[in-house]
């Protein structure tokens, strides 16, 4: 995998609105994995969660996660990223998650009774795939570094 930082069609991936899966450490060292909405901002990515997830527990003591971002029209382009939490902090005014939720849906976030919590996570590594064994290649289509 090569090492952060992305290159820029890598970069321009991830600011599209993808199907994310984000995979955290149990306690026990075993995977957890939720699919998640996300923000790229350019060098880091942004999640929000409800503060009772235990996901967020699980991050806070050990920050290092995997996600994998999907393009929603195929399966076979997606870009994977190891990573470690940066920083925690509680979301008061819902800016973070109102913001996802707008990349996503359109609107607000609709749940209001629960705290939520923001996380920003840096890449450390990444892999890139976007070969379809369906199509015959295509020179003419953009394509992730492998």
């Amino acid at each position: 995998m090569p090492p952060a930082p992305v290159p820029p069609e890598v970069s321009a991936f991830l600011e599209q609105v993808n199907n994310t899966v984000i995979a955290t450490l149990r306690p026990d060292g075993s995977p957890h994995t939720t699919a998640t909405w996300y923000l790229w901002d350019g060098d880091r990515i942004l999640v929000n969660m409800d503060d009772v997830r235990p996901r967020l527990g699980w991050m806070r003591r050990d920050g290092r996660v995997a996600m994998t971002m999907i393009d929603p029209e195929t399966f076979y382009r997606h870009v994977s990223i190891m990573g470690r939490v940066v920083e925690i902090y509680e979301d008061e005014d819902r800016v973070d998650i109102d913001r996802l939720a707008r990349r996503y849906t359109g609107k607000p976030y609709p749940r209001r009774k629960l705290p939520r919590v923001s996380v920003w996570i840096e890449i450390d590594r990444w892999h890139g795939w976007d070969r379809d064994p369906r199509e015959k290649a295509n020179p003419d289509r953009s394509r992730l570094p492998v």
